[in-house]
């Protein structure tokens, strides 16, 4: 009898109320097996019943046949014999009381504004729209009033100033600059009232405020740097800080494009920027250069990528993140995509810009966590409307920018 038989044999003899012989089994089993039947999936040998028969041959010669009939209730019918898996046992949970937590010590916020590109166009003898973006600085003064924070950083190019630019002068952008200048100095003044007197702006010129101080170099280099009569320590008239009374509301500018910085702890440094790659690949080109993490302007998109690598202490991730910008997104601002009508208007042409800005949270320790807040457009009908979640807050402004300004 081969191993297969005995194993099944085995099993069928394991029913202990199968009223049967182990010779008459054993002759079961050999017949099953040699009909193919597995061994493992041979059960309960439920009933069993011996007979015989007889049978004549062709000479009508008399043979006698032992059959018998079986019940068996296979072993898949009643499921696996092992344990099997269980459900996992009921948890009682105790009741957490949880309570408000204090501020956490040694932590500050940071609030940034990027590319805000404050400017306007002629759209009629009288009128004129905004190249900034009205509604989306709402938004963003809001979410500034929410915030309180510690420090502001303006990432620069906050003033467009086109007529100073090196590029061609369009007649719609002509005699404007005043009109900039008060619109931003009304703004400064906001954010300060806003934020109170503890908290630290500062401005980070861009490469627009820098057409300013260059024009006059190319144009009318004697008066460079002229200050008031016996202030040496003052501003030099002609320029942005002096122009919107910034020591006044107690705003530090960060002069010196493309080489200014400014550090918010050891770790987390605020730069304009220059490099601009597509397709989001700005932040890469940050990563290769910068030992620190850094967040930079200039590219109007919101972009973000971090590097992980080894230094002496173990391992190190840097971040490299742009915010977006404050400006219109819509072919408004001057750029080498804008086209313009036979009067010198701008023709609405969507950008790859975004709108955003930014909250840093920051540590004396030099710890930081930067958070995009994303602002976004909506449309009801022409008009648009902009909108940003923060906190499990929504934040909303409107404007119609074709009556926003009207010159008497």
């Amino acid at each position: 009898m081969n191993s297969e038989t005995v194993h099944a044999v085995d099993t069928l003899m394991a029913d202990k109320d199968t009223k049967v012989g182990k010779k008459q089994v054993k002759n079961m089993a050999e017949e099953l097996v040699r009909r193919g039947v597995d061994p493992q999936e041979l059960g309960r040998l439920s009933r069993m019943k011996m007979y015989q028969s007889v049978t004549k041959d062709d000479e009508g010669e008399a043979h006698i046949h032992d059959l018998w009939g079986f019940h068996l209730d296979p072993s898949w019918e009643t499921g696996p014999e092992w344990p099997v898996i269980q459900p996992s046992p009921q948890i009682k949970l105790t009741k957490r009381t949880t309570k408000p937590k204090a501020p956490l010590a040694g932590w500050s916020k940071c609030v940034v504004a990027p590319d805000i590109q404050a400017g306007y166009f002629r759209t009629g003898p009288d009128t004129y729209e905004p190249t900034h973006d009205p509604a989306a600085l709402e938004v963003f003064l809001e979410i500034l009033a929410t915030i309180k924070p510690q420090t502001v950083v303006l990432l620069g190019d906050n003033l467009d100033l086109p007529e100073f630019g090196k590029y061609r002068q369009h007649i719609a952008f002509q005699i404007t600059t005043q009109m900039s200048l008060d619109y931003m100095g009304e703004l400064i003044a906001r954010i300060r009232d806003i934020c109170g007197p503890e908290t630290h702006i500062v401005w980070l010129a861009g490469n627009h405020e820098e057409r300013l101080p260059n024009f006059i170099i190319d144009n009318a280099k004697a008066a460079f740097g002229i200050k008031r009569a016996n202030v040496p320590e003052a501003w030099p008239v002609l320029s942005v800080p002096h122009l919107l009374w910034l020591d006044k509301h107690n705003v530090e500018y960060l002069s010196g494009y493309p080489a200014n910085y400014f550090w918010l702890t050891p770790r987390f440094r605020f730069i304009h920027g220059h490099a601009v790659k597509s397709r989001g690949s700005t932040a890469h080109i940050y990563l290769d250069r910068e030992k620190v993490s850094v967040c930079y302007g200039h590219v109007h998109r919101r972009e973000w990528a971090e590097q992980t690598s080894m230094d002496y202490n173990g391992e190190k991730t840097i971040m490299a993140a742009s915010p977006g910008c404050l400006a219109r997104n819509d072919g408004a601002v001057p750029s080498t995509h804008q086209g313009l009508d036979l009067d010198g208007r701008p023709i609405p042409a969507v950008e790859n810009w975004q709108q955003g800005m930014a909250v840093v949270d920051y540590h004396e320790d030099g710890r930081f966590r930067y958070d995009q807040v994303s602002i976004h457009t909506e449309y009801d009908g022409d008009r648009p409307e902009k909108w940003a979640l923060y906190k499990d807050r929504e934040y909303r402004a409107s404007v119609d920018y074709e009556v926003l300004h009207q010159v008497a």
